[in-house]
C-alpha cells in the first residue's frame, strides 16, 4: 500500500529562458533519484525530448528502468489540453508509483502553469502526487532589454529599437502569469547582464511574484539540487489564490487560452560549419518575427550531433551525442508569428549560401 505522495516539480518559463538546460542539469545530477520526465513542446519536432534523452533517465533501456521514463506531449499545450494530454500520462505514472521518486514536468514556453497545477486536485492524481514546486525560469538578458517590462517607457523604447517585436501582445500577460504561479524563480543567464540590469530585473520579477517567493540567480541553469527539489510547496492547495490573466481551468481541464497568434514551422538545411548555420539563422531572425530557434545540425565529418538554440540574436550550440545510423540531418524548429514555412525555407537556404560566399571571399 502506498501512502507517500510523489513530489512533482513543474518547470515553466517563456521560450528560450533555459528550461531544458535546467532539466538537463537536474537529471545529470540526480544521483540515483528515479525521475520520470514529462516534456510538453510547442512544435512538431521533439527537440527537448531528444536533448533530455542523454541525461541518464533510462529512455533507451525501458526494461532496465521498469518502463518509460520520458513522456513527450507534442500535440498541444498542457494548459489547454490538460484532460486530453496530461491525465492519461499521470494515470500511467500512478501505476508505476513504486518505481518513481520524483516527477519533472517541462511545460512549453507558451504554457500557463495554473491550469496544470489545478489538475493535481483531481482525486485520482491528488492521492498519488503533490506539486513540490512551480519553478519559473526567467531569461535575464531578455527581461533586462525591456521585452516583458511593466514599465511603459521601457516597452516603448524597446519597440522603437526593434519594430519587429510586439510588446502589447498576450506575451506580456503570459510572462506575468508564469511568474504569478511561481514557488521559486530562477533568474537565468546572469553572466550576460551587469549588476544594474540584474537588480532591475529582480525588481520587475518581485512586483509579479507572491510574497516570500525566492529569486535565485543562475548561469546555464547550474544550481544545487537542494535549492530546486524538496521544497514541499504543495502548490495545488493554494494555486487558486494566485492572480492570472487567462482564467482557471473548467471541470474538464480546459482553459480560455489559445496560441492562434503563434506559429511553429520546421526548416531543413545543408550545413557546412557551426559558424555558417548560426550566422544564417541570425539573418533569418532579423527578417522575421521569430522568438525561438531550436534544432540539430549535422556537420560534415562530425560524428556528433550539434544542438543549436537561439533567442533573438543570441545563439549557443554544443555537441550532445553521436548520430545514430541514418539519423544525421539538420532540422530546426522556428517559433514566432506570421511564419510561412516555404518562404522561411527559401530564406534560410539563401542565407546559408550568402554566408558561405562571404566566408569564401574573406
Amino acid at each position: 500500500m502506498h501512502t507517500r505522495k510523489i513530489p512533482v516539480t513543474v518547470v515553466t518559463g517563456f521560450l528560450g529562458s533555459g528550461k531544458t538546460t535546467l532539466m538537463r542539469h537536474i537529471l545529470s545530477n540526480a544521483n540515483g533519484l528515479r525521475i520520470a520526465v514529462i516534456v510538453n513542446e510547442f512544435g512538431e519536432l521533439g527537440i527537448d525530448g531528444e536533448i533530455l534523452k542523454g541525461c541518464g533517465i533510462g529512455c533507451d533501456d525501458e526494461a532496465a528502468s521498469g518502463g518509460r521514463n520520458l513522456y513527450e506531449l507534442a500535440n498541444g499545450c498542457l494548459c489547454c489540453t490538460v484532460q486530453e494530454e496530461f491525465y492519461p500520462v499521470m494515470e500511467q505514472l500512478v501505476e508505476r508509483r513504486g518505481q518513481i521518486d520524483h516527477v519533472l514536468i517541462e511545460t512549453s514556453g507558451l504554457a500557463l502553469p495554473k491550469p496544470l497545477v489545478q489538475a493535481f486536485n483531481w482525486p485520482s492524481i491528488k492521492n498519488a502526487f503533490t506539486v513540490d514546486a512551480v519553478v519559473t525560469v526567467v531569461d535575464g538578458p531578455a527581461a533586462a532589454s525591456g521585452q516583458f517590462a511593466a514599465n511603459p517607457q521601457a516597452v516603448d523604447a524597446q519597440r522603437r529599437a526593434d519594430p519587429n517585436l510586439d510588446h502589447e501582445s498576450p506575451l506580456h500577460e503570459l510572462f506575468e502569469d508564469q511568474l504569478a504561479s511561481a514557488d521559486l524563480v530562477i533568474l537565468n543567464k546572469t553572466d550576460l547582464v551587469d549588476e544594474a540590469q540584474q537588480a532591475a530585473v529582480e525588481a520587475l520579477i518581485r512586483a509579479e511574484v507572491p510574497a516570500g517567493v525566492k529569486i535565485v540567480p543562475a548561469q546555464n541553469g547550474q544550481l544545487d539540487l537542494h535549492a530546486l527539489l524538496g521544497l514541499q510547496s504543495a502548490s495545488e492547495e493554494t494555486i487558486h489564490l494566485r492572480h492570472d490573466h487567462h482564467g482557471s481551468a473548467d471541470d474538464e481541464g480546459h482553459v480560455d487560452h489559445h496560441h492562434d497568434d503563434f506559429d511553429s514551422v520546421v526548416v531543413e538545411a545543408q550545413v557546412e560549419s557551426r559558424e555558417q548555420i548560426v550566422a544564417a539563422l541570425q539573418v533569418l531572425v532579423r527578417g522575421h518575427t521569430i522568438y525561438r530557434v531550436k534544432g540539430f545540425a549535422a556537420l560534415p565529418g562530425a560524428p556528433m550531433r550539434l544542438v543549436v538554440q537561439g533567442v533573438g540574436q543570441r545563439f549557443d550550440s554544443y555537441f550532445d551525442r553521436r548520430w545514430q545510423p541514418g539519423e544525421a540531418a539538420s532540422r530546426f524548429v522556428l517559433i514566432g508569428e506570421d511564419l510561412d514555412q516555404p518562404a522561411l525555407q527559401q530564406a534560410l537556404s539563401a542565407a546559408l549560401a550568402g554566408v558561405a560566399a562571404s566566408t569564401a571571399q574573406a
